[in-house]
């Protein structure tokens, strides 16, 4: 008795690489994003943790740290470890702010001022005001 030999013919393996690609080409540019997102949002986050030290501080210290103090006034008694931005690049801090008493920003992606998306500045200040 011969055996029948089973597989796959060339038809339907190059039918799945092309679904693949097909859903490759939609989903991977949706995923792509999600990384630069995750950065952003961390960073608001960190910026608001270095806000409530700072408003700590004041209260122990009738004012913010001058802007040659730096955030590092806040070590350790405010905050635990002042931790550098998604990017890697340190907070930056201002007292008085351009925006407000005290600013604390990043630079974002690219580090430099001014941007958008991911190289957009990132700070403790309303960004519809400026």
């Amino acid at each position: 008795m011969k055996q029948k030999l089973q597989g796959f013919t060339l038809i339907e393996v190059m039918v799945v690489v092309v679904i693949l690609g097909i859903l490759a080409a939609i989903i991977v540019p949706k995923v792509m994003d999600r990384p630069d997102t995750a950065r952003m949002v961390k960073a608001q986050t960190d910026i608001r943790a270095i806000e409530s030290a700072l408003n700590l501080y004041k209260l122990d210290n009738f004012n913010y740290p001058t802007t040659e103090e730096g955030l590092e006034a806040l070590n350790p008694k405010y905050i635990e470890r002042l931790s550098n931005d998604p990017w890697g690049n340190p907070y930056l801090y201002l007292s008085p702010g351009l925006h407000g008493e005290m600013d604390v920003y990043t630079l974002g992606a690219d580090g430099l001022q001014g941007g958008t998306g991911k190289n957009a500045d990132i700070g403790n200040w309303d960004p519809d005001k400026g």
